[in-house]
């Protein structure tokens, strides 16, 4: 499994949430204490928006910590709406184009979790991917299919649908296939002006998020980032955020109106 973070508000460097706290993403990327892996070492990658609306995208298959560069970019840049992701690769080579976040024009996606069996559905996912949007497939992840299917049912309309309606479908193939569990779904999708969030899973055990809103923003994790725990909001399994303009909106992720709406 991985790590990940994620921060909507005023502007704040990299570092402050990368480097600088008690248990940042790089101290995750070493010991992480809410997933079955610890280690998150099969490389990393951040996007972050600035005054253009396609996110700067930076990734590598070092571990977080030993990249002096990741170092040096989260020193001096600093972003109102950045993603930030520690990977521990569940199946597919630790390489560059396998790495989080993935983009595709505005929107950026990150994921913790896995698709049960995705080596027996791997093309027919695929096959969900419009030819016009396959193109932009660089690695081999289930994670960037299933962002490149929320895009093709409408993210850009539908920004809680699309998704959901991905995760669903993606879901169906994984029982079809019969290998459990079948969607395990932790992850962040953002367009530079809204960032979402949610947390599902096919079983009992989706992957944790939390989130905490400050005064000048909000957060959201894979696990906190320090000890104030009762500063960090859990999001139940099956629900999911918006943050818009400081403003958190809880609501359910998989509702009928939704899936219809897409």
């Amino acid at each position: 499994m991985c790590r990940w973070a994620a921060w909507s508000g005023a502007p704040r460097y990299l570092e402050e949430v990368i480097c600088d706290p008690a248990h940042s993403l790089i101290a995750q990327s070493r010991n992480a204490v809410s997933c079955k892996t610890a280690v998150n070492a099969d490389g990393f990658g951040i996007s972050w928006y600035g005054d253009r609306q396609i996110p700067c995208l930076y990734k590598d298959v070092r571990p977080a910590w030993s990249d002096p560069n990741l170092l040096q970019i989260a020193r001096h840049v600093r972003s109102g709406h950045f993603l930030a992701h520690v990977r521990a690769s569940t199946g597919t080579a630790t390489a560059r184009d396998n790495c989080h976040p993935f983009t595709h024009d505005r929107w950026t996606f990150m994921h913790n979790g896995q698709v049960g069996g995705y080596d027996k559905v791997r093309r027919r996912l695929d096959n969900m991917i419009p030819d016009d949007l396959y193109r932009n497939r660089m690695g081999a992840t289930d994670s960037e299919s299933l962002f490149l299917v929320a895009v093709a049912y409408g993210l850009d309309l539908h920004p809680r649908a699309a998704m959901a309606r991905a995760v669903f479908e993606t879901e169906a193939l994984s029982r079809y296939a019969g290998t459990a569990p079948h969607m395990r779904f932790a992850a962040a999708w953002s367009n530079g002006d809204v960032l979402y969030a949610a947390r599902y899973a096919s079983d009992r055990f989706a992957p944790t998020l939390y989130y905490r809103e400050f005064g000048d923003g909000v957060m959201i994790v894979s696990e906190p980032l320090d000890g104030a725990r009762d500063c960090w909001r859990e999001v139940p399994q099956g629900q999911m955020i918006e943050v818009r303009a400081g403003k958190v909106e809880q609501m359910a992720f998989l509702s009928d109106e939704e899936l219809v709406g897409a």
